[in-house]
């Protein structure tokens, strides 16, 4: 299985608070030195427009207006080496919990998709090498046309992620960008995120922008070089955090499209430090913009931190284990619930369950109130409707897909939840066809 080795490491130690803001000189030479590489020939015609930015609370994927008959577009990527043939489209029923399979577009490792505001189409990551893959091979980023209606993909174009492994994909506030993760097996090229501009017909062109990262972490085999895992910009639309889980930092950088300094600029600050060996993963915000929720893979926490104009600063870490677990863990996806009220994460290893918080309104602090198996092996990416009614998950090592029923008092899943066969699922996106 495609990257099986990030799925399982030892339970590490308790997390402590990190330390300060590091000095701006700290920062790897390599992310230093990406303005020239833009001013000298990636530069976008028209690149000096003023570019509004309409900022929607953590930059959540819009699912679109609630459909009359409660029905969404449920796409699904996966793993292509083993049953799988690429990107699903299925029918999914709110007020049921049914999915029905509708279409399939035939790509290799869709392992991470992100759908336009508009959502006329459809962006997936192309994961490759993977382990066993020359260094050499680039991944790639292919670009959909989405009609919603029939649930039909087609086609549009593929662009080199300009790096290896890419596993995760957003947009920018306006629009206008797309970026990718380049987590990187391989130590060279290394970790890195890549910027490429959307086309009005929906077409990807070639990267204008590639920040490298360096440095790695103690953990052997997992942390030798860096691996950019997400990226996520903040809440007000100005700043781009980009987790590194090879270096354990949250890179922070400048989204400036209409200034003299460039796309992407690094702060003042540089980077968040977190505890060496933690392996930071995915991060999201709070509806309220004032918290936000990192998953560490290789320590199996979730971290808060509250947010203050580009900065943030953590307060709370909990783990997403039992005190006394032994077992392998790796903390993969996390999510809020549509209200805010609970925070959901999946823990991989042989831990295989999604872990339950509820979120303290006042402050963000989070309470562990459960835990649910996922019925399966290494649930990695998992979604709740926009309804609040469902979670479903995915467990790629298992081919299987389970739709849980939430309790929207108690946030607890309910049992006996249905299930889907679909051949190593990874990611799941809901959209409206209305």
């Amino acid at each position: 299985m495609l990257r099986r080795h990030r799925a399982a490491v030892r339970a590490a130690p308790g997390v402590t608070q990190p330390s300060s803001y590091p000095d701006a000189g700290s920062l790897s030479r390599r992310a230093r030195t990406w303005a020239p590489m833009l001013s000298a020939g990636s530069i976008i015609k028209g690149f000096a427009l003023m570019v509004s930015i309409v900022a929607s609370p953590a930059f959540a994927q819009e699912a679109g207006p609630a459909p009359a008959d409660g029905v969404y577009d449920m796409l699904v990527g996966t793993y292509t080496g083993g049953q799988s043939e690429g990107l699903y489209v299925y029918r999914f029923d709110t007020k049921t919990g049914d999915a029905t399979r509708v279409s399939v577009a035939q790509t290799v490792n869709p392992s991470y998709l992100v759908v336009s505001r508009d959502r006329r189409f459809v962006y997936a990551v192309n994961e490759l090498p993977g382990d066993n893959g020359p260094a050499s091979q680039r991944g790639g980023i292919s670009a959909f046309r989405f009609d919603a209606t029939s649930g039909q993909l087609s086609f549009l174009n593929k662009v080199s992620a300009g790096g290896n492994d890419p596993c995760y994909l957003s947009l920018s506030p306006d629009g206008k960008y797309l970026l990718t993760a380049n987590y990187s097996v391989a130590a060279d090229p290394g970790g890195s995120f890549a910027v490429f501009p959307v086309q009005a017909d929906g077409q990807l062109g070639a990267s204008v922008l590639t920040v490298h990262h360096e440095g790695g972490g103690p953990v052997k085999g997992r942390q030798d070089n860096s691996h950019v895992h997400s990226t996520v910009f903040s809440p007000d639309g100005r700043y781009l955090f980009a987790q590194d889980l090879g270096a354990d930092k949250l890179y922070s950088y400048r989204y400036t499209p209409g200034g003299s300094r460039g796309l992407f600029g690094p702060t003042d600050w540089r980077y968040t430090q977190e505890k060496p060996g933690t392996g930071p993963r995915h991060l999201v915000f709070g509806a309220d913009g004032k918290h936000a929720y990192l998953t560490s893979e290789l320590a199996a926490t979730v971290s808060i931190f509250n947010y203050d104009d580009g900065k943030l600063t953590q307060v709370q870490t909990v783990s997403l284990t039992e005190p006394g677990f032994k077992g392998a863990v790796g903390a993969a996806a996390i999510h809020l619930s549509p209200d805010g009220r609970f925070l959901y994460a999946t823990n991989r290893g042989d831990a295989n369950e999604i872990v339950i918080f509820s979120v303290d309104p006042t402050n963000g602090h989070l309470k562990k109130i459960g835990h649910q198996s996922s019925l399966g092996k290494s649930p990695r990416e998992f979604a709740i409707d926009p309804t609040g009614k469902w979670l479903i998950v995915g467990n790629q090592n298992s081919d299987t897909v389970y739709i849980f029923k939430r309790d929207q008092q108690s946030g607890l899943l309910e049992a006996n939840p249905k299930r889907i066969e679909i051949g190593s699922p990874v990611d799941f996106k809901l959209v409206s066809p209305s």
